[in-house]
């Protein structure tokens, strides 16, 4: 069943959300960012340089090499675009990995971290077993989307105020706005504006307030004002420690 996708996998095989595998899992992305922020940190600024592009070519490698799995398996549809989140972030590090721009760093730091974060802890992919490659893929981008803005956090090589923030704000809205019509068009669910997935916050606001939708005016203040004040605790701890060197 290693190359078998979910929509032929019988059910029973898959992992509980917060399940022993699934808390597995989080350990292991909480180890492995940590010590390769603490590694990136001790490189000079051009191995610093290699280090990202390196790391950028290889989360678009590990992309294309599931589309491919995909398109080999006659299983690549509309909905496997790279218009959900998470997709439209790794395009943007394809991007910085050719141009860097304060406008796109600041927004995979507030928006890259969060929804990988938010991925990780709600998966969507309980139902593959653990040996099945879309497991393993779901599991690696997303600690390596929530990884490589950590990198840039912790060598002071993103804008994190707040005019940045919203820049970030403007840029989400605008691309929402076509990818909604995209999911009009094809019946897909890209960055969940059409409904929740089971088990997602935003399933929360549909029984609440009766859609979804509600969610994400509510919810993006939050995720902003949250990833501001750990950005501001950072630079304030970095900088006392560099008082004190």
């Amino acid at each position: 069943m290693f190359f078998v996708t979910s929509d032929h996998i019988p059910d029973g095989v898959g992992f509980q959300t917060f399940g022993l595998i699934h808390i597995l899992w989080l350990l292991a992305g909480l180890v492995f960012c940590v010590a390769a922020c603490v590694c990136y940190r001790k490189l000079s600024a051009d191995k610093r340089k290699l280090a990202l592009k390196v790391l950028g070519v290889y989360i678009v490698l590990q992309e294309m090499a599931k589309n491919l799995v995909l398109i080999l398996l006659g299983e690549f549809g509309w909905g496997y675009l790279p218009f959900h989140l998470c997709g439209i972030n790794i395009l943007l590090i394809a991007f910085d990995t050719i141009k860097q721009t304060k406008t796109v760093r600041s927004f995979l730091y507030y928006f890259a971290i969060p929804g990988a974060l938010l991925a990780l802890i709600f998966p969507n992919w309980t139902k593959m077993p653990v040996w099945n490659f879309f497991h393993i893929h779901s599991f690696t981008i997303h600690i390596l989307l929530v990884l490589y803005p950590l990198l840039l956090l912790t060598t002071n090589q993103v804008s994190t105020d707040l005019k940045s923030a919203l820049k970030g704000v403007v840029l989400l809205v605008s691309m929402a706005v076509p990818v909604y019509g995209l999911n009009l068009l094809w019946g897909t669910n890209f960055m969940f504006l059409m409904k929740p997935d089971s088990g997602n916050p935003l399933e929360f606001f549909e029984k609440l307030l009766g859609s979804h939708l509600w969610g994400f005016p509510i919810l993006l203040p939050v995720v902003i004002s949250v990833m501001y004040l750990l950005s501001f605790l950072f630079k304030s701890r970095n900088k006392d420690a560099m008082v004190r060197c």
